[in-house]
């Protein structure tokens, strides 16, 4: 048994980091720049950002490894720096996680099969390299989060479990589409979805980004039902950005995120953390709304 499922044998739920695109822009990374080359570029910087999630009570962080498969490396020119990337994403979250859970970050390459952009052998070998690397950096599990194209996800969740002994978790974005409810970008149900790479294997499943935490809960409550004894992670936006006068501004404040985690928790989440625009203090909002309501 995974570092993640033996510890919900104990705890009734676990709290994740936040964003990190953001902070990384805070600290100078430019519109066109690879934010996984700071792994090796700029190691003290990304360790900060880990540490101040761990510092805000997060009992498990992800990686610098978001955009680390070999296909969108390619497009830097670093295809052949995939596996030292991945391995030092890993290993920066390893050193500020200490003894806490490390998630390897595996996002979608972009290209898509059905347009014949790639190939499935092709994707095979690009989640192959990444997930070695985060693997033998030293997560403890991998995360592949933010698909929205069943086909590459399954492919991602495949790789995944073939290749390391490691808990695999597969979330999706779903965007409210009104009158046919939360679809994916590719027009996948939600049930469809959860469905599908628990059939490949994922041990944890759930969604992140698209949404906020208030949004979450509706997404949550049709996860539920086809997820049976698996878990279920949410990594919510802090709301949906709204621009204020050049700068945009995510208006789920840590305050308001602390009304809503209870109905989260109510609808059956067990791990629970941030995407874009949330920060340690919403971080440690969570933990702290997390510890008193059990």
């Amino acid at each position: 048994m995974g570092k993640i499922l033996e510890s919900l044998k104990t705890k009734k739920a676990l709290v994740s980091d936040g964003a990190w695109g953001t902070f990384l822009q805070l600290k100078g990374l430019a519109a066109g720049d690879c934010p996984e080359l700071w792994n090796l570029e700029r190691r003290s910087d990304v360790l900060d950002i880990a540490k101040s999630y761990i510092e805000a009570g997060s009992d498990m962080i992800e990686t610098n490894s978001f955009g680390g498969s070999a296909i969108k490396l390619s497009h830097y020119g670093l295809k052949e720096k995939t596996y030292e990337i991945n391995k030092a994403a890993a290993e920066i979250s390893r050193e500020a996680a200490g003894d806490k859970i490390v998630l390897g970050s595996v996002g979608p390459t972009g290209k898509f099969l059905m347009m014949g952009d790639v190939t499935k052998d092709d994707l095979k070998e690009a989640f192959r390299i990444q997930i070695e690397g985060l693997r033998d950096g030293g997560a403890d599990a991998i995360c592949i989060e933010t698909f929205y194209d069943i086909d590459e996800a399954k492919i991602a969740v495949e790789i995944a479990k073939n290749f390391s002994d490691l808990e695999v978790i597969c979330t999706f974005s779903f965007e409210n589409k009104t009158d046919d409810g939360y679809k994916s970008m590719m027009g996948l149900g939600v049930k469809e979805a959860i469905s599908s790479v628990i059939e490949s294997g994922a041990d944890i499943v759930g969604t992140n980004c698209g949404n906020g935490f208030k949004a979450m809960v509706d997404i949550v409550s049709e996860i539920k039902p086809v997820a049976g004894k698996h878990p279920i992670l949410v990594h919510a936006n802090a709301g949906l950005p709204e621009l204020v006068g050049t700068e945009l501004v995510y208006p789920e404040t840590p305050v308001k995120v602390k009304t809503i985690v209870p109905l989260l928790l109510d609808a059956g989440v067990s791990l629970i953390g941030g995407c874009c625009g949330t920060t340690p203090a919403h971080i440690k909002a969570i933990k702290k709304t997390v510890f008193a309501y059990f």
